[in-house]
């Protein structure tokens, strides 16, 4: 039951405070943040090639409180963009993105939050890559779901992500299981109530596997994000049971987590793609990591008395 307090911490400004400045933080912090800059990262989207991986990468904030920042966060990625360009990675990386930090919390948010997003998505087009739209609570996903379907009119390959917890999320499975569609699966990590989300993991790894097959019955590209092994054999079974070459679906891990795995998946011939984040504003990002596996918790807890 740690994970609803450590979301709950997420939110606030004295627990920000206090974590940051503890002893061990950026010990664990190192080992799910690529960097803080583009600089940082580019070598680790070299060195992921080099080893048959591919990322997609995640410019981290979500605290936007006006449109000033919003635009900082377009032209972060735009930045991003034209470094893997000038390298010739685009091929290499996809983005993905939070329409929060684009603007979509604020007045006219949803407005906002497509003209930011929409420069970014046409950009790594041109670079021969693409965009997924991350899913954050369940408040925000009509219009995420909304702007993705618009994104898709003129850049199809436009990817976005459902969460197996939410009750509504078979239905969506079934609507964005279409030709050219590409989804990723992953469980859910925000705080949601009874009213709209499973609350038990094994309904949670349940709903996984209904969702997983649906995709995979589909005519879309399923991402698989999960770090479970059994829900990872599940999904080879399941690909196997449709049909599915290798290439047609991928899995996707966190930067940080289960590296062996990453590349044992891509020597089986998997396509795998490492969720890999950087930037300054990680607390967020790093708290929600904390609260999806205890053993993380764990991990930080021991950093901090070891560097006490």
């Amino acid at each position: 039951m740690l994970g609803p307090v450590i979301l709950a911490a997420s939110r606030s400004d004295k627990m920000r405070r206090f974590i940051s400045a503890a002893p061990g933080t950026k010990q664990v912090v190192d080992r799910f943040i690529a960097g803080e800059t583009v600089d940082q990262v580019v070598p680790i989207v070299e060195d992921a090639g080099d080893k048959g991986l591919e990322v997609t990468l995640d410019v981290v904030g979500e605290d936007i409180t006006t449109p000033e920042q919003a635009e900082a966060a377009r032209d972060a990625y735009l930045e991003l963009i034209e470094r893997l360009k000038a390298l010739d990675l685009g091929p290499r990386a996809e983005m993905s993105v939070k329409l929060s930090m684009f603007g979509q919390a604020l007045e006219g948010g949803h407005e906002l939050a497509l003209a930011n997003v929409r420069p970014v998505v046409e950009a790594a087009a041109a670079i021969g890559t693409t965009v997924t739209l991350d899913a954050e609570d369940h408040t925000t996903l009509d219009s995420m779901f909304a702007i993705h379907e618009e994104l898709r009119k003129g850049f199809p390959q436009t990817g976005c992500v459902i969460q197996s917890y939410l009750f509504r999320t078979e239905d969506d499975a079934r609507r964005l299981a279409a030709a050219g569609s590409r989804v990723r699966i992953v469980k859910g990590a925000y705080k949601e109530p009874a009213s709209v989300a499973y609350q038990d993991k094994a309904e949670i790894d349940k709903a996984y596997v209904r969702i997983t097959r649906i995709l995979m019955e589909g005519e879309g590209y399923p991402m698989i994000g999960s770090h479970d092994p059994r829900l990872i054999a599940i999904a080879q079974e399941l690909g196997r049971q449709t049909g599915r070459k290798l290439d047609e679906y991928e899995f996707q891990m966190l930067y940080g987590i289960r590296s062996d795995e990453h590349i044992r998946l891509a020597a089986e011939g998997h396509r795998m793609r490492v969720y890999t984040a950087y930037g300054t504003d990680w607390y967020g990002y790093f708290m929600r990591r904390l609260a999806e596996k205890p053993a993380n918790l764990l991990f930080f807890g021991r950093s901090i008395l070891t560097k006490g």
